[in-house]
Parts: structure tokens; C-alpha cells; sequence
């Protein structure tokens, strides 16, 4: 019974339940699409305020502005290093195991009009290089910021607000306190909201089955093989190393965190689970201002899944198409790569868009080719959201414990499962008091 009641055993059912109503009721199942469509915009409604509010208790609590700067540039270095570890294991495990070897795939024969959308949208993505994407940080009004729910300008904005608030001091300790508690509602109200993941997984499971088919993965079944081994590769060997080395083991943490991970399963969408991931990570005893820092930013800049994804696809296609690719060419996939999956997020039909950018910039690959990954992308887009989630999550224990910004002790006992810890409950503490501060 405990299992049923409990949010992971309802998000298991409602998987199993949403693959056989999409098999036995295909057509029925397509019109349940707007559960899962609907629990994701519920939780996009509360991501930016809650990000703003953690984000600015974080700074301004700390008290320390240069730790912050610290903060910041430590996980821009961590994210850059391990994004080009994933780029290298998709890059590796394509020329290995050669997935598209054999196809023979003529690329006039391909019907170039399904990709005229993406490719215009991959066009404006690459815009102006850096300097364009630095200007977009920057929202026209913090208004339009929190309108769109762009996390990365709603970011800048509370990180300029923190430090604003920081600076101020004792005085305005009141506006302090009232966002701190803001914040209280808003993760009440977040927790109101993950009760409904289960129908959101059925909603989303039922309508992928019943209109793609679990025949649909027999298309391109050996690259969708292939990707989600290199995000097990990825996860096991490079996360679980990186973990190990600070101190913790990633079978544990996987665990710990399997509710979020098997919601992210189900919707395709690592947003779905972004305030209750950071809630979560801070009853680890993560310091809230490392988490409010390291989460929404590796959201955009630690794409772990979707860097494996760009170049195992554009090894792929090139195989596939008998395009031969010199190692100038990979080097340069590889720092096209790099730049262009800093854009990925909140660009609508993201993977296929910024797969299109990155390919343009080889004039030998066709782009045309993204076709081939067309069909099978929504069940390559559950690896890549879990395995950029996990990498995010990861990233903040790492740097929380590079900083001595983790309670070890609370760490290890929740990963043990000596505390029990729950989104209905108060930041630190799961009985109802305080948890003690993270080592410094």
C-alpha cells in the first residue's frame, strides 16, 4: 500500500497505464495529450518566480558577494569541461558501434520540406554569434522577462536584485524576509502541483504510444539504442566518477532522486521538475545559494544529454548518408557544438533546431539528413531530459562540495536513507526544525 501512495509509485502506474491505453486505445489516447501539456505549463507558470526568489535569498543570505562571483565562475569551468566529455562519448560511441553505416541514404531522396521550419528557426538561433547571445540575456523589461519565463534573463535579473539587496545591508532586511517567505507559498504551491504528475505522465505516455506506435522505435531503433547507452556510459562512468571523487555514490543519488527522474520519463521535459529538484537538493544539504546559482544556470549551459545527442545524430547522419567527415570537420562539430547547445533551451522543437545550426556550419553534411532523427526524436528527448537533469543535479553537489557548501554529514544520511525528507516541509529541516549549516 505504501507503494501506491507514494508519488514514485503512482508516476510508475500512471507509465505502465499510459503505454497500454496508447497501445489498446490509440485513438482515445491521442486526445489525452492535454494532461500532459497542461501539468507542464503548471509547473513553467511558477519556475521563473521561483527562481528569482531562491536566487535572491541565496545572494543576499550569503552575505558574501566575492563567494558568489566564486560560485558562478566555478560551475561556467565545471559546466564547459563536462559538456565536452559528453560531446566526446557521442562522438566515440557513434564511430564504434556505427549506427548508420549501411543505410545508403541518398540525401536528394529526402523530402526537404519537413525541415524548412527548423532550418529558418536554426538560422536565427546562430544569429549574431557570442555577442548575440550575450544580448539576449538581457530582457527588453523585467517584465517581458518574467512574461516569456526566459530563465536565463530572469536569472540576470535576480542575480543584479541579490547583489542590490546585498549591498543595501541590515536596513532592508525586511524585503529579504517577505521574498524568503514568498518563496515558502510558492514551493507550497509547487508541491499542490507535483500531485498531479501522475496524470501529466499518462496524458504524455498514452499520446506518444497511441500516435507514434512502439513500432516507431524500429525505424531508427539502433540509434536510439546507442544514444541512451551513451547516456548510461555517460551517467555511470564520467557523473559516477565525478560523484565519487566528491564523496558520494551516483546509484545512491539516483536513487534519491528517482521520483523527479521517472516525472522527467514521462513528460520529456527536464522543466517539469525544476523547483521541486532545487527543494530537493537544498534538504540534501546543499546551501540554498549554491543551488539557486548552479540550477537555473546549468539549465541553459549544461546540457549533458543534448551535447551526447548533437554528435552522436551528426556522426549519424554523415554515416548514413556515406558523407565522409575529415577530423577538421569533427573538431569542428565538436566547437560548433559547444556554442550552439547554449541556445537550446526554450527554443521551441530545440534538439532538431540547434542539430540544424550545428550541421550548417560543416557545408559537407546534409543537412537535409535531420529527417532521419525526425520520427524518433520525442523518444530520444526522455534521454536527454533525464540525463541534462541529472547532470544538472550533479553539478550543484559537486560544486556545493568544491565550495564546502554541503552538510557531508546530513548528505550521506539522506542518501542512506536515515532521513527522510519531503517537499511538504520546510527548507531545511524535515521535522520541522532547522537543519544544521553546510560546513565552511
Amino acid at each position: 500500500m505504501k507503494f501506491f501512495k507514494s508519488l514514485f509509485g503512482q508516476v510508475c502506474i500512471a507509465l505502465v497505464l499510459g503505454v497500454l491505453v496508447g497501445v489498446f486505445a490509440p485513438e482515445f489516447s491521442v486526445k489525452l495529450k492535454p494532461l500532459g501539456d497542461g501539468f507542464i505549463k503548471l509547473i513553467k507558470m511558477i519556475i521563473a518566480p521561483i527562481v528569482f526568489c531562491v536566487v535572491v535569498t541565496g545572494i543576499a543570505g550569503a552575505g558574501d558577494l566575492k563567494k558568489v562571483g566564486r560560485v558562478g565562475a566555478k560551475a561556467v569551468i565545471y559546466f564547459e569541461i563536462v559538456t565536452t566529455f559528453a560531446l566526446f562519448v557521442g562522438i566515440v560511441l557513434a564511430y564504434v558501434l556505427q549506427p548508420g553505416v549501411g543505410m545508403n541514404i541518398d540525401p536528394k531522396s529526402l523530402d526537404a520540406s519537413a525541415m524548412a521550419a527548423y532550418v529558418q528557426t536554426a538560422e536565427t538561433v546562430k544569429g549574431g554569434g557570442a555577442i548575440d547571445f550575450l544580448m539576449k540575456l538581457i530582457p527588453s523589461t523585467v517584465f517581458d522577462a518574467f512574461a516569456k519565463g526566459d530563465i536565463l534573463q530572469v536569472l540576470l535579473f535576480a542575480i543584479l536584485f541579490g547583489t542590490a539587496l546585498s549591498l543595501l545591508g541590515e536596513r532592508f532586511r525586511p524585503v529579504y524576509k517577505l521574498i524568503d517567505q514568498l518563496s515558502h507559498v510558492l514551493f507550497k504551491i509547487m508541491f499542490l502541483i507535483v500531485r498531479l504528475a501522475p496524470l501529466g505522465v499518462l496524458g504524455a505516455i498514452a499520446f506518444t504510444t497511441g500516435k507514434y506506435g512502439i513500432g516507431s522505435l524500429k525505424q531508427l531503433g539502433m540509434l536510439v539504442l546507442i544514444f541512451y547507452a551513451s547516456c548510461i556510459v555517460f551517467v555511470l562512468l564520467v557523473l559516477g566518477s565525478i560523484m565519487r571523487f566528491a564523496g558520494f555514490s551516483i546509484v545512491k543519488f539516483l536513487r534519491y532522486m528517482r521520483e523527479e527522474l521517472f516525472i522527467v520519463l514521462g513528460t520529456a521535459s527536464s522543466d517539469s521538475v525544476l523547483p521541486q529538484v532545487m527543494r530537493k537538493l537544498e534538504k540534501l544539504g546543499v546551501h540554498d545559494s549554491t543551488v539557486g546559482l548552479v540550477i537555473p544556470t546549468g539549465y541553459s549551459f549544461n546540457l549533458d544529454g543534448f551535447s551526447i545527442y548533437l554528435t552522436l545524430a551528426a556522426v549519424f547522419i554523415a554515416q548514413a548518408t556515406n558523407t565522409p567527415l575529415s577530423t577538421g570537420e569533427l573538431l569542428t562539430i565538436l566547437g560548433v557544438s559547444l556554442v550552439t547547445s547554449k541556445g537550446a533551451h526554450g527554443v521551441p522543437g530545440s534538439a532538431i533546431v540547434i542539430l540544424a545550426a550545428t550541421l550548417s556550419a560543416v557545408p559537407a553534411l546534409p543537412v537535409v539528413g535531420l529527417t532521419l532523427v525526425l520520427a524518433v526524436d520525442w523518444f530520444m528527448g526522455m534521454g536527454r531530459a533525464l540525463t541534462n537533469l541529472i547532470g544538472n543535479c550533479v553539478a550543484t553537489v559537486v560544486i556545493g562540495a568544491w565550495e564546502k557548501d554541503i552538510d557531508y554529514e546530513r548528505a550521506h544520511a539522506v542518501l542512506n536513507g536515515e532521513i527522510k525528507v519531503s517537499l511538504d516541509e520546510p527548507a531545511s529541516g524535515d521535522d520541522g526544525t532547522t537543519a544544521p549549516a553546510p560546513a565552511h
